[in-house]
């Protein structure tokens, strides 16, 4: 068994600001020819702001698809080709105003493989400095802190449904408890 598909056509069905799709044809590896919709992402950067008292500074947005305002770690989206470090950084800065001293970097995550090509690459920040933050202009959210031994119970407890920030939260709790 080879576990490989082969792409045989490849046509953009949409083109959006964020993402485009496209409708592939493939070949399995027992010859067969099936479709695949695949949306393709430039990824993105989230990073766990964790301040000297150990507490995390987290991000509340409405976010459109589910009609609800979530509670996130900050984070924001790669332009195509962008290092993921210096998305992290500036991602930081926009959205607590924050720069850090020490980044650690925690690994990337696949959010949805099935049918979509974003990557999110985690990291934590520590050694905190407070500034001003630098919002997009269709961004509205609100900075909070938590305990990470509290943000962790919420995760446990299903109260931060946001996987980015699910996973990121409980590596960093691995990390500092080694």
């Amino acid at each position: 068994m080879e576990l490989y598909e082969k792409t045989l056509e490849s046509e953009v069905k949409y083109e959006g600001r964020i993402l485009y799709v496209t409708r592939d044809t493939v070949e399995l590896e027992n010859g067969s020819v099936v479709g695949r919709d695949v949306v393709h992402h430039s990824g993105g950067v989230c990073v766990v702001p964790l301040t000297e008292n150990n507490e995390v500074l987290f991000v509340r947005q409405f976010r459109y698809p589910y009609q609800k305002v979530l509670l996130e770690i900050p984070a924001g989206k790669l332009n195509y080709g962008e290092d993921h470090y210096a998305c992290g950084l500036r991602e930081l800065k926009e959205e607590t105003g924050c720069s850090a001293k020490e980044y650690t970097y925690l690994g990337c995550l696949y959010p949805t493989p099935a049918y979509d090509t974003e990557i999110i690459h985690m990291y934590l920040a520590k050694g905190l400095e407070s500034g001003e933050q630098k919002l997009d202009d269709d961004e509205f959210l609100e900075v909070t802190k938590i305990p990470l031994d509290k943000a962790v119970e919420m995760v446990m407890n299903n109260e931060i449904e946001d996987a980015k920030t699910q996973l990121a939260l409980l590596k960093t709790k691995m990390l500092l408890n080694k």
